[in-house]
């Protein structure tokens, strides 16, 4: 007799939490792009609004990839690799976003 998974809620939930943090890391580059222009376009601004599209790109492919992932009927555990380089993108990306307030 094989088991028949009832996953329930949680990949939907999972799939809406990865959604929420996409959502806030894109708010944060579009604040990262209105502090760069805002007062004068310096060198300094244009090399974190830089860094800050390059995180959120990343960032971006990490997430979609998860999203991706979730579809399956048996959605595989999120990979070491991947959960290293989501949170390496937060965390560059809070760092590039209080670089530029300062």
């Amino acid at each position: 007799m094989t088991e028949v998974r009832d996953p329930g809620l949680q990949p939907e939930r999972t799939r809406l939490a990865w959604r929420r943090t996409t959502l806030s890391c894109t708010v944060v580059a579009v604040l990262a792009v209105k502090v760069a222009v805002h007062d004068d376009i310096t060198a300094a601004g244009l090399t974190g609004l830089a860094l800050s599209a390059l995180v959120w790109v990343a960032f971006l492919a990490v997430a979609h990839r998860r999203i991706r992932a979730l579809d399956a009927a048996r959605p595989h555990p999120l990979s070491y690799r991947g959960a290293l380089l989501a949170a390496v993108c937060t965390i560059a990306l809070a760092v590039c976003g209080a670089a530029m307030i300062w």
